[in-house]
């Protein structure tokens, strides 16, 4: 770990303490990860304290981990991540925060330590299901308002549930249930023996 990293190391040890549930080193960059409870002041003081001095979130995303490993992972299945920045301090931190319960996920809002969380945390409702708590307008921001379910959840079905068409009948879009039946697709490689050699063309 380089000097840097090191001097980040202690100085989040030294803020928070028992509140790390764990800090690792991966990609060049620290990741720690913190209890639901705790997540919100945890940003805020990752954000106001100087020695830490995370002025920007670079991004936040949601992560689904039900078949994370080939399927062996046995911890809870949802989490947001999120990408901070310290520009005074010229460093990054990874932090990674799991939601509670599995059937209705749920975490605090950052929008409020960072009001460019906004749209992060939209997204990560849209696509993963989990609930931002505290958002103040946490709708939808990449599928249409009549979507069901979460599309980046693992047990998502690739043709969806419902499928929309202009109806001339009616002269407006309509949902309906998916018509296409489901199926596999395997690439099929056809190569010629010359494929690749400049003097068959």
């Amino acid at each position: 770990m380089s000097a840097k990293l090191e001097t980040l190391s202690q100085n989040l040890q030294k803020h928070f303490g028992d509140k790390l549930q764990s800090v690792k080193l991966a990609l060049g960059e620290l990741t720690i990860e913190v209890a639901p409870a705790d997540y919100l002041a945890v940003m805020t003081s990752l954000r106001d304290e100087p020695d830490l001095g995370f002025a920007e979130i670079i991004d936040l995303c949601g992560v689904d981990y039900s078949t994370y490993g080939d399927g062996a992972w046995t911890g809870r299945r949802f989490a947001a991540v999120s990408h901070l920045l310290s520009i005074s301090n010229n460093w990054r931190l990874r932090v990674r925060v799991f939601a509670e319960d599995d059937e209705f996920p749920s975490v605090d809002s950052v929008t409020c330590v960072w009001t460019s969380a906004n749209w992060f945390e939209r997204e990560a409702f849209d696509l993963f299901g989990i609930a931002f708590v505290g958002h103040v307008d946490l709708r939808r921001i990449l599928t249409d308002y009549g979507f069901i379910g979460h599309p980046f959840r693992k047990d998502f079905p690739i043709s969806g549930h419902v499928e929309m068409r202009y109806d001339p009948d009616q002269a407006r879009v309509i949902y309906q249930p998916v018509t296409i039946e489901p199926r596999e697709n395997t690439p099929r490689i056809v190569r010629e023996d010359t494929y690749g050699d400049p003097a068959h063309g």
